[in-house]
């Protein structure tokens, strides 16, 4: 499939799809004339890429885990560098529970406070 095509199914612009080429991060699909011939794998690579950017990992990031042997994409490598991003997340998430406490005891102490000041928001005029 063309490179249209290939931006179709991803979601992801032509310009990023040979940007990710440039850097490594997939092969350099065949080409048909001047044209791209995209395949099934290089779909799966760049729906793991645009799936990893979303999780906040930078192309940096993925050039050393995305590595090719023998022209295959090195999956135990992908799935381990997954299982810190996982990880890492999931600390994100207990920091985040933690400031989230925080900010109810905030909300909770001013709810405490006697009230002096009519503080209703106001809309601009």
């Amino acid at each position: 499939m063309y490179i249209g095509e290939v931006s179709r199914i991803t979601g992801l612009s032509a310009k990023a799809i040979r940007l990710y080429e440039e850097r490594g991060l997939m092969p350099r699909p065949k080409r048909r004339g001047r044209y791209r011939v995209y395949n099934e794998i290089d779909i799966d690579i760049l729906k793991l890429i645009a799936e990893a950017k979303l999780l906040g990992v930078t192309l940096s990031q993925l050039q050393n885990v995305i590595v090719y042997q023998n022209g295959q994409i090195d999956w135990p490598r992908v799935e381990l560098f997954l299982i810190d991003v996982k990880k890492r997340l999931l600390s994100e998430r207990i920091e985040l529970e933690k400031k989230l406490e925080s900010v109810e005891t905030c909300i909770n102490a001013i709810n405490s406070c006697p009230k002096t000041v009519d503080s209703t928001p106001k809309g601009r005029d």
